[in-house]
């Protein structure tokens, strides 16, 4: 294809979504290297991400551009060959695999507390805030909504002191220590990051929490409750069945209203069995989002389901906080995050704001039970 074909294939393209390349608006798009449009037709994401990694294109507002593609369906309609290897290997392979299950931990959760210290605030929290306080007010900050997160997951499990509690992917150790000092539990929390693993026992040093490094699949102890924030969308479509099963084994049913499992995760808007090329490149690797369909098909049989609560829309206002928070930092933080990482980083957190904002995809807190509460179960908000 020669050039001037491809300049009129991309800016065909760019014009549903009403962006047009040197443009003066804050979402248009300038093109610092011809080798962008060759390579956003042959690669499709991949190669939007990784043109904007090498600096040869911009926008002033990354997350506009995002997220006036992602409301035309740009994306859907360019499909590189990662896309079609990936689904392939999604196909032939288990991604998430007991073997493969720490590879996430060390490339994207071991990246350094440093950078993750000066991203999420206060509190660790590696997970969608909730912007709004027990009476429904509208909150204003990071911390106050990764906060009121906290305190809704332990409201919606009903926690007393002396319950055992279960994390499965437990991050930084902030949800146990949160519950313990809150609420008195005892806890057990488990990650893939050494970093995070680390940084958790010496956060809940003092307090009855155990933090271990383990993959899920390995535990077998009963727990009153257990939940997971933010972890399912490592656990992939191949083990939906086994991640179910253990969360079922590992609730004691003898405790007065059988046990209470919460799952917080992001979920999308159609099944599929893998993620975005670039997201799976850079981000997050072997991860994918988990649909309605498939989570209600693999908590059937094995859970009722006393709540399904949609937040979704407040992931936009959690990530511009991170973004704040980020581009803040970067001069303080080690030379080891590069400007390549740096625009790498951008993109991520843009293209997630775009996701979050156009609906593509949602933020799920699901309460389930064994058995089913006696007398019903009344979801907190």
């Amino acid at each position: 294809m020669s050039l001037a074909s491809l300049h009129k294939r991309v800016e065909g393209l760019l014009e549903q979504a009403d962006v047009r390349v040197g443009g003066d608006r804050p979402w248009d798009l300038q093109v610092e290297d011809e080798s962008f449009y060759s390579r956003v037709i042959a690669q499709g994401s991949l190669g939007l991400g990784e043109t904007y990694m090498d600096g040869a294109w911009h926008a002033r507002s990354l997350d506009g551009l995002l997220e006036r593609l992602m409301r035309a369906h740009i994306d859907e309609q360019v499909h590189g060959w990662a896309a079609i290897l990936d689904g392939l290997r999604a196909h032939l392979i288990n991604l998430q695999s007991h073997r493969r299950s720490f590879t996430v931990g060390e490339r994207h959760y071991d990246l350094g507390n440093d950078l993750y210290r000066a991203m999420l605030g206060k509190r660790l929290v590696y997970s969608c805030g909730y912007w709004r306080d027990r009476n429904g007010q509208a909150l204003h900050d990071l911390d106050s909504a990764q906060e009121a997160k906290l305190d809704l997951v332990c409201r919606k499990l009903r926690l007393k002191p002396g319950m055992r509690v279960l994390d499965i992917g437990c991050g930084w150790g902030e949800a146990l220590k949160f519950a313990a000092e809150r609420y008195g539990i005892v806890g057990v929390g488990v990650t893939v990051s050494h970093e995070q693993a680390e940084f958790a026992r010496e956060l809940c040093r003092g307090l009855p929490v155990e933090i271990r490094l383990q993959d899920y699949r390995d535990l077998d102890q009963r727990f009153d409750r257990i939940f997971s924030l933010g972890m399912f969308e490592h656990v992939g479509v191949k083990n939906y069945a086994a991640y179910f099963d253990v969360a079922r084994r590992c609730l004691d049913r003898a405790s007065d209203d059988g046990g209470l499992f919460l799952l917080h995760s992001i979920g999308g808007n159609k099944s599929v069995s893998h993620t975005d090329p670039w997201i799976a490149k850079y981000i997050f690797p072997n991860s994918m989002l988990p649909s309605a369909r498939q989570i209600a098909e693999h908590a059937e049989d094995r859970f009722v389901i006393e709540d399904w609560h949609n937040f979704g829309a407040d992931y936009d206002l959690t990530l511009q906080a991170w973004r704040d928070n980020v581009e803040a930092a970067w001069d303080r933080l080690d030379a080891r995050y590069d400007e390549r990482f740096r625009r790498m980083w951008r993109f991520y957190l843009a293209a997630s704001m775009a996701t979050f904002r156009t609906r593509h995809a949602q933020l799920w807190q699901l309460v389930l039970s064994p058995d089913g509460v006696p007398g019903g179960y009344v979801a907190p908000r």
